[in-house]
């Protein structure tokens, strides 16, 4: 596993009586174009900058800490000496609450990834046995885990034989759908040909799949120097007929499989 060089949390994961010294490591990391916030008139950099409402002047980073609000009113200011001694169990603790298939999660509900890795040599061995329960079983263990300021629901399980830490949405904090359309009722036939059509289709090849807005934007800056104009992709239009299309997108999808 490719470690940062520092953690972003350490702690203990408990499952049952068993616990075990962990540190935990962004799994993932997003890439692309930076575009920046400038001044439309002459394209100079616009500034962000930390203002005292109270006293109208600029304050340094290093004078900004967190705030809560009470319900009346007053703001009491808690620095991180404050913050460090919550009375939170999952601050420093991944306690283990139960399992659930891994299939039965929602993708809806996932958040971040981070990789587990053991922080003493006596984690090591638990680790490993965790590991290997939870790929037998083919299930998640599902925790709570504090990270920064907010209290996380978290999934744990094995990848490629380490363990991965999910963090998930509380229910709570997911919209349901509004205006569902699956009010309009579809044929037979329709169905028949759309599965068929989902069937024929090839399984796509994730490594080979790249990202591409930041070759487009290098396009579209090269284009607007040289004050010339680029040929926009053809917008797509709606099926007249559905059965039709369908019958099409077969005989394509048939013939790209013979061209292969």
């Amino acid at each position: 596993m490719e470690e940062p060089v520092q953690a972003v949390w350490r702690g203990w994961i408990s499952f049952g009586l068993v616990s075990m010294p962990v540190r935990l490591f962004p799994a993932t990391r997003e890439h692309g174009a930076e575009l920046r916030e400038v001044h439309a008139v002459d394209g100079s950099r616009i500034r962000h900058r930390g203002v005292c409402e109270a006293e109208g002047r600029e304050v340094d980073w290093a004078e900004v800490v967190k705030g809560y609000q009470t319900s009346g009113g007053h703001t009491v200011v808690l620095r991180e000496q404050d913050l460090a001694r919550l009375p939170l169990p999952s601050r420093q603790v991944i306690d283990v609450i139960g399992f659930v298939p891994v299939d039965g999660l929602d993708p809806i509900l996932f958040s971040r990834a981070y990789y587990v890795a053991p922080a003493q040599e006596v984690a090591r061995r638990p680790y490993a046995l965790l590991v290997a329960a939870l790929a037998r079983a083919e299930r998640a263990a599902l925790a709570k885990v504090t990270l920064g300021t907010r209290e996380r629901l978290a999934a744990v399980w094995p990848r490629r034989e380490t363990l991965v830490v999910q963090t998930l949405l509380w229910p709570e904090e997911v919209r349901e759908p509004h205006g569902p359309a699956q009010a309009v009722p579809v044929t037979g036939e329709e169905l028949e040909l759309a599965s068929l059509l989902l069937s024929q289709l090839p399984e796509p090849d994730l490594a080979s799949v790249h990202d591409e807005y930041t070759a487009a934007l290098e396009q579209l800056v090269a284009a607007k120097q040289a004050g010339e104009d680029l040929t926009q992709p053809v917008e797509p239009k709606p099926a007249e007929d559905l059965i039709a299309t369908l019958e099409a997108s077969l005989r394509a999808a048939a013939d790209r499989g013979t061209n292969r």
